[in-house]
């Protein structure tokens, strides 16, 4: 192979390279530059979204409806689990917030995972949560307590005979659970 030959593919072989890192650079800032496009147009950010259309909706402060929270845990497991309240007078169309408090009894660091449950379930439709423990899992020092917010509004199109919605959770530890599967 003569040296001119060399030249030209040393040249093709930078500009491949280039072009590759290139690549991967432009791949690796798209995360955040589609952060930013989100958080400017509101397109595709779900939190945000969620939040718009809780301003934009409208209270109806003449019909009162009760939430009830509930928290269980399964037989296997030893965690401490409760809402900070039993109940709230809400109004549809505004947002509330409910804190349950969670504690890591097992011994061991721990990820949990909460399984929520509606009743009536023909009130689903109506409830939005905008934030959520149950949404991914909890991860736990041993012995951490925290506590645990959802945060909800009602849509005030839900049917005039619905008065009282429960709203249970069930918290899995997670570890227990895949190790009694196997």
């Amino acid at each position: 192979m003569n040296a001119s030959a060399r030249r030209e593919n040393r040249k093709l072989l930078l500009k491949l390279l280039a072009f590759s890192l290139g690549a991967f650079g432009f791949g690796y800032a798209l995360v955040p530059l589609y952060q930013v496009m989100c958080d400017i147009t509101g397109f595709g950010n779900e939190k945000r979204l969620a939040e718009r259309s809780v301003i934009n909706a409208k209270p109806d402060p003449s019909r009162t409806i009760t939430v009830e929270f509930l928290a269980q845990l399964p037989t296997v497991g030893n965690w401490e689990f409760r809402p900070l309240q039993s109940s709230m007078e809400i109004h549809p169309g505004q947002l509330y917030t409910a804190d349950f408090i969670a504690k890591n009894l097992t011994g061991r660091d721990t990820v949990a995972q909460a399984v929520p449950m509606m009743a009536p379930t023909k009130v689903a439709p109506y409830f939005h949560k905008t934030e959520c423990f149950c949404f991914t899992p909890q991860h736990f020092s041993r012995g951490e307590e925290r506590e645990l917010p959802v945060r909800f509004v009602v849509d005030p199109a839900i049917p005039a005979d619905i008065d009282r919605i429960t709203l249970a959770y069930t918290f899995y530890d997670e570890t227990t659970r895949v190790a009694a599967s196997r």
